[in-house]
């Protein structure tokens, strides 16, 4: 016990703090802690890393969603190697992850450029905007871009109207991927936010200086902007690549369910889908689906790498 002092006539004491209350403490308050995370750590555990393992254990056996699972070893894998649509799915994938990625970046880039300046209305711009990234993965948006280019449908007259006549592109097997193409690009409203978010932080100080050198727009927008917003570029970059290796709901609405015609929009995932619940071969699947993750680490990895060559950060500039 220690004696604290306090007004004549009295003695108040105070109980010493020991180690051992100290770690009762603590135990409390990380028991609290735990409790308030338990939500949480219950949904990562059933629906993410308990799925996630088990997969990975089906994807060594043979499994029908309705029989126990057999172990196979890698016969999986070997046979999605040779797979001709396994290999179709790959390379419609890598198509449009090279078509349509670099053209939303750009899309998003200008508008976000645009609407960097002051003037009037630019709040309901930029609303308006973004507007499509909230509902272009919906169903009902897959349904109406299938009509849209569809024959004789107003894409179709508009061609014809300017002398090319090309039919519907939904039908037409050379054309059907640049419609799903569109319709990601369209959705350019989430990473132009980010990219706004990125121009609105360059000091307007090396505008100006730039243009008291003479530097015209083209080149302080090289020169400045560019390396500026690098670092969003990098993230927006690396978001919207993942993003379009996972592109499912829309290749499946606009080809009516049948990854078609002729596989045209035979994405990875569309395949994946009709190997794992229509066929009811999950161990394909869930093998199928491990090579995805395995190529968009790959990719990733890539891309950090590379980011050391035209990324610029302030910290490292300092």
């Amino acid at each position: 016990m220690t004696l604290v002092k306090a007004p004549p006539g009295r003695v108040r004491t105070r109980r010493a703090v020991t180690p051992v209350a100290v770690r009762r403490r603590d135990r409390r308050d990380n028991l609290a802690g735990y409790l308030f995370m338990s939500p949480w750590i219950a949904g990562f555990l059933l629906l993410t890393a308990g799925p996630m393992i088990a997969s990975l254990y089906f994807a060594f056996t043979d499994y029908n969603l309705f029989n126990i699972p057999t172990w196979i070893g890698l016969d999986n894998f070997t046979k999605m190697f040779a797979d001709p649509r396994w290999q179709k799915s790959v390379e419609v994938t890598a198509k449009y992850v090279v078509i349509g990625t670099p053209l939303k970046l750009l899309l998003a880039l200008g508008v976000a450029l645009l609407l960097a300046r002051n003037g009037r209305g630019q709040g309901f711009y930029r609303a308006a905007f973004y507007a499509p990234s909230l509902i272009g993965a919906s169903v009902t948006v897959g349904f109406v871009w299938r009509a849209l280019f569809s024959d004789d449908a107003i894409v179709d007259r508009a061609q014809s109207f300017f002398g090319l006549h090309v039919g519907g592109w939904v039908g037409d097997p050379e054309w059907v991927l640049y419609s799903l193409a569109a319709l990601t690009v369209w959705q350019f409203g989430a990473p132009m936010v980010i990219f706004l978010a990125g121009l609105k932080q360059v000091p307007r100080e090396l505008y100006e200086a730039a243009a008291v050198d003479g530097a015209g727009p083209l080149r302080r927008f090289w020169n400045i902007t560019l390396p500026m917003i690098s670092p969003v570029l990098f993230f927006n970059v690396l978001l919207e690549t993942i993003h379009a290796f996972q592109i499912f709901g829309s290749a499946y609405v606009v080809s009516n369910a049948t990854c078609g015609p002729a596989d045209s929009t035979l994405v990875y995932t569309c395949y994946l889908y009709q190997k794992g619940f229509k066929e009811a071969q999950m161990g394909f699947a869930s093998a199928m689906a491990w090579m995805l993750l395995l190529a968009v680490a790959l990719v990733t990895a890539v891309l950090f790498w590379s980011q050391k060559r035209w990324v610029h950060y302030e910290e490292a500039a300092r």
